[in-house]
């Protein structure tokens, strides 16, 4: 990755998160964060991730809503940032936190090592 498309990537995540919550004016989009931006190297695409806060009816509602008001998030993009090209934008829903939930369960769920075995000294052996 380019220091370029790594300077896009985090000015994009900036406003888009700004746009999504202060210009985009839709109840069904609920809370949602842009957890991460990756542009293509010739920037015509940036994929953004977003994780919503709630249940998975709800994330498929929010997810309809910014797919359907990306013309609107692209078109403010570009009134807000210089750029030659402004990247096709795709959104895609960030389920790392819902897995890091699910292995965090799964690991707190797994029996305790045996606390009793004796690890024996080799100091102490016999001769």
């Amino acid at each position: 990755m380019t220091l370029k498309q790594d300077r896009m990537d985090q000015i994009l995540k900036k406003e888009i998160s700004r746009i999504l919550q202060f210009e985009l004016k839709n109840p069904k989009l609920g809370f949602v964060t842009v957890t991460d931006v990756e542009c293509t190297r010739d920037m015509s695409q940036a994929k953004v991730y977003v994780s919503f806060l709630g249940r998975q009816e709800r994330n498929d509602a929010g997810m309809k809503v910014l797919r359907s008001a990306k013309g609107f998030i692209r078109s403010t993009l570009a009134k807000n940032i210089k750029a030659r090209k402004m990247p096709d934008l795709i959104f895609v829903q960030d389920t790392s936190l819902e897995q890091g939930r699910k292995i965090e369960g799964i690991l707190s769920n797994l029996p305790e090592p045996n606390q009793h075995a004796v690890e024996q000294d080799p100091d102490d052996q016999d001769e």
